[in-house]
């Protein structure tokens, strides 16, 4: 009578790692989004300020993973490309 019956087969563990997953991004950006998007306003003062119009968001955009890669080549394969790519 015990242990026959499982509640989750062993199967659905990948589909739940990876809806879990995607609920964590999508928390994630949701969450940034409210707390430093500058056109997102809350509170009822903040709203009634009206619409800025002069506002970059530049503590949106940069963000850390931004600043780090800012500098880097947009490429994927780098050494594939040089290899193919360059003038001989």
């Amino acid at each position: 009578m015990g242990g026959g019956f499982r509640w989750i087969r062993p199967e659905v563990y990948p589909l739940v790692a990876v809806v879990a997953t995607a609920l964590g991004i999508c928390g994630f950006s949701v969450g940034r989004n409210l707390t430093t998007h500058p056109e997102v306003r809350i509170n009822k003062k903040d709203r009634q300020a009206g619409y800025l119009e002069n506002f970059k968001g530049e503590k949106y955009r940069q963000t850390s993973l931004h600043t780090l890669v800012k500098d880097c080549s947009p490429q994927v394969f780098v050494s594939l490309n040089e290899a193919f790519g360059s003038a001989k």
